[in-house]
């Protein structure tokens, strides 16, 4: 099941995001200039700072993303502004305050890790608006617990994972696609033990054991996002105990785990972004639409309507995650995919975000 990316989130309470210019930032710095597209002398959008986590531009998904939402942003909106690659944890808080320092109306902090980063931030420049990817500062009982200046935009990780895990383990109970063994065993290859990745993995688990009972889920993190050998040495692994198909939840460093995959000739699924790009061993793609969020929570900081003080959700149903390109071979499993997508968008099924 291939879904589409669209063109626009539905106002769900959204955020905003990206890239402004940067004078004294660490890492490197995307150019400021005045978007718009070519003959377009559109200049009225919002001036918007974006700051990657370690991940970088080319982690092939979740910056990378990030980074598309603002280049469209830019043709779309005339948003200005620029993008900060942090290198180390460190750069975080004064990346985000050089974003401040160059009079961003939007700081928009991609990722789980600059959690705390953000939350400083924001409470040292209270009259510019903060957004952060993958994380929420509201509590158990939904107090905030934050300056009112940020929003937060999170996924149903788990529904994407879902759907992957659920061809995966289609294709394992009926074994006929070419690259699988006799054992039954798949796995999954985690970055750190953070919310989105362990709602992935969850989901995934789920989706394999709806279809295959008799299925084994291997589970490892490399604690690392952007090292691929780290990845790639735990994908190996993995795949010496009979893993046929791995499942890649680790940004940058996932990539090694997907080239294991290829080189030992099974299966991999990608993450965040659709990966089938990478080679005919991508089984499909567990895929977020970070760019359409982004490029929204950047249309609403301009429009005047920053959800400031909570977190908007973006799961099936709000079509903010899903499948990318399923191959060739397995595409006799479109029709379980849509099924178990149609479930959670009904509410039949109920999807774990934990173990």
């Amino acid at each position: 099941m291939s879904m589409q990316p669209i063109q626009r989130f539905a106002a769900t309470g959204a955020c905003l995001l990206l890239a402004t210019a940067i004078v004294a930032g660490c890492g490197k710095s995307g150019d400021d200039n005045n978007g718009g597209t070519k003959g377009d002398s559109k200049q009225d959008g919002p001036k918007v700072g974006l700051v990657t986590d370690v991940g970088g531009l080319n982690d092939k998904s979740f910056n990378a993303l990030a980074n598309k939402g603002f280049e469209q942003a830019k043709d779309e909106l005339g948003a200005t502004g620029s993008v900060i690659e942090s290198k180390t944890a460190s750069d975080y808080p004064r990346n985000l305050g050089s974003q401040v320092t160059n009079k961003s109306n939007l700081v928009v902090g991609i990722g789980f890790l600059m959690g705390d980063a953000v939350k400083e931030a924001a409470s040292k420049a209270p009259d510019t608006e903060f957004a952060i990817v993958d994380f929420s500062y509201a509590d158990d009982k939904g107090a905030w617990g934050a300056t009112d200046n940020i929003a937060g935009i999170l996924f149903k990780e788990q529904e994407a994972g879902y759907l992957a895990g659920v061809l995966a383990g289609k294709a394992e109970e009926d074994g006929t696609l070419k690259g699988l063994n006799d054992k039954k065993v798949v796995s999954a290859v985690g970055g750190q033990e953070i919310p989105p990745v362990i709602k992935y993995i969850a989901g995934f688990k789920a989706g394999v054991m709806s279809e295959c009972k008799d299925c084994e889920v291997l589970v490892g993190y490399s604690q690392d996002f952007v090292e691929q050998t780290k990845c790639q040495d735990l994908a190996n692994a993995q795949i010496a105990k009979g893993s046929d198909i791995v499942f890649q939840v680790a940004g940058g460093c996932g990539l090694g785990a997907l080239d294991a995959a290829k080189t030992k000739g099974v299966w991999g699924i990608g993450v965040d972004a659709d990966q089938s790009y990478l080679g005919s061993h991508i089984l499909t793609s567990a895929i977020k639409r970070v760019d359409q969020s982004v490029f929204t929570m950047i249309e609403r900081a301009g429009d005047d309507d920053f959800p400031g003080g909570e977190a908007t959700v973006f799961g099936l149903v709000e079509d903010g995650v899903g499948l990318g390109k399923i191959a060739e071979p397995a595409q006799q499993y479109q029709s379980v995919v849509d099924a178990a997508s149609d479930g959670i968008k009904n509410g039949d099924i109920m999807v774990p975000e934990t173990f």
